[in-house]
């Protein structure tokens, strides 16, 4: 079987958030289950020096937007046994960001053309192409409308993968001819039109064979107007074909054992490098050193739909009333920094806020804290909960999308669990879920251990989901 894995970003070439970790684990466990897999990208400048040094110039060629004709290079480099194709054009990828530019709708309408006609190109026809969110949406659309004539394409079956369906891709209609350079029988409400743009991730939807997302839950809860995002009529329509599978977390890169991001490396077996990372922590970051205050951590952009409102609002209660320690590390909307700013200033014993992106860090977060606070407003699958549990920190999570398929709620009858949940989405709830968990801390260690132990047993590799999307290939092609 022959795969074309089509993403905006993948770790570790450039990154802003989950598609890029999804991008760069799925392929690697992919190939390591006998699929020839080979990944396409964009050629970011801002690429890492040490990968830049790596790549093999292999051709170039223009793409015909519209009226022009647009260079178009293609670079590669292999990694972990896998071939990755770069597509490089200067006006659109020599930028300091992946995102958020006036033009991204002709940046990836480019990109998407490229990646088709590459592949005849460099000679490899996939059985199946998998794209991922809006920016490579198009591309069913176009092995359907425009490149349909090339018969070695006719057979290459198509699926599509929703990551975040707040992002959607929406344009002018004038974009199909001005830079598709087609006509308009893909501008109707079963194709790209959704009210009177083009809608890139509807297009996705719609002309793809199989449609999955980053969680079951997610899956039925795009199908609603409160989580679906307009697109929630598409999707009930499109429910034959829609699968949640969850994403899974590389088990190579998060691994407590031989993780050398942290200071002490541990395991379920010896678990004292644990509290070793909680004091390194403490220290670092100026806090008490206390082996008994709990620590919560929090790893998260500060934006409402990570539910930075629910933390901003509780903070002072939390820290008043209990003693307990909080540390924050992200980046975002600019109430929340400066909100956080001001606890670490007025409660600097309690709370510290690092106001940053680092990689390092963060591990050091999931590694010493002792509860991992996560209540977003919605969450399509959510990461950093498995990493948590696999570093032996207890998530206190919201009751949505992947964060509700991934953490079993404590029961303090039966002893079940792996973390502590919430359903109403409010201050309030969240706080009395903090007390819940602070309880169980303090009162009843030995459960809280068996916790520890309960979430550290869960196997969050790739494994299973790779198995899965495997699954649907096979199907798929008939095999």
């Amino acid at each position: 079987m022959k795969l074309l894995f089509v993403s905006s970003e993948a770790a570790p070439f450039f990154k802003t958030g989950g598609l890029g970790d999804v991008a760069y684990a799925l392929p690697k466990e992919l190939k390591k289950q006998g699929i020839d897999v080979r990944v396409a990208l964009p050629y970011y400048l801002s690429m890492p020096q040490e990968y830049k040094d790596k790549l093999q110039d292999v051709l170039h060629f223009r793409v015909q937007m519209g009226h022009e004709g647009v260079y178009a290079g293609v670079k590669t480099l292999n990694l972990d046994g896998i071939e990755y194709y770069f597509i490089d054009n200067l006006q659109y990828f020599d930028r300091p960001n992946l995102y958020g530019y006036h033009d991204d709708g002709e940046r990836f309408a480019f990109f998407d053309m490229a990646v088709i006609e590459m592949m005849e190109r460099v000679n490899f026809i996939p059985n199946i192409i998998h794209c991922n969110d809006w920016q490579t949406g198009m591309i069913p659309a176009l092995l359907v409308d425009k490149y349909h004539w090339i018969n070695v394409y006719r057979d290459i079956r198509k699926v599509f993968t929703i990551h975040n369906i707040r992002f959607q891709g929406q344009y002018n209609p004038v974009v199909l001819s001005s830079l598709f350079g087609i006509g308009y029988s893909i501008f109707h409400d079963n194709g790209a039109k959704h009210y009177e743009d083009v809608n890139f991730l509807k297009a996705g939807i719609n002309y793809s064979d199989i449609v999955t997302t980053v969680s079951p839950t997610y899956a039925r809860e795009i199908q609603t107007p409160q989580f679906g995002e307009g697109l929630d009529g598409v999707l009930r329509n499109a429910s034959f074909k829609l699968r949640g599978i969850i994403n899974g977390i590389d088990y190579e890169e998060n691994n407590p054992q031989t993780d050398e991001k942290i200071p002490f490396n541990y395991s379920l077996n010896d678990m004292k490098g644990k509290l070793d990372n909680k004091l390194h922590l403490q220290s670092k970051l100026n806090l008490p050193q206390s082996e008994s205050t709990p620590l919560i951590g929090v790893v998260s952009r500060l934006t409402n739909q990570k539910g930075m409102q629910l933390v901003q609002e509780i903070a002072e209660d939390l820290l008043t009333t209990r003693n307990i320690q909080i540390v924050v590390l992200g980046t975002g909307e600019q109430e929340y920094e400066n909100s956080f700013r001001y606890f670490d200033w007025k409660y600097n014993n309690q709370f510290r806020a690092i106001i940053d992106f680092d990689i390092a860090l963060a591990q050091q977060i999931y590694a010493g804290a002792d509860m991992f606070l996560m209540p977003s407003a919605f969450e399509p699958c959510g990461l950093s909960q498995m990493i948590s549990l696999r570093y032996g920190t207890l998530p206190i999570v919201h009751e949505t999308g992947g964060l509700s398929d991934t953490i079993v709620p404590y029961n303090k009858y039966t002893g079940e669990g792996t973390g502590f949940t919430f359903y109403d989405f409010n201050g309030y709830t969240l706080l009395n879920t903090i007390y819940r968990a602070l309880h169980v801390y303090d009162e009843e260690p030995e459960k809280w251990k068996q916790l520890i132990k309960q979430g550290m047993e869960i196997d969050f590799s790739w494994t299973k989901p790779a198995n899965e999307y495997i699954d649907i290939y096979n199907e798929l092609l008939g095999t």
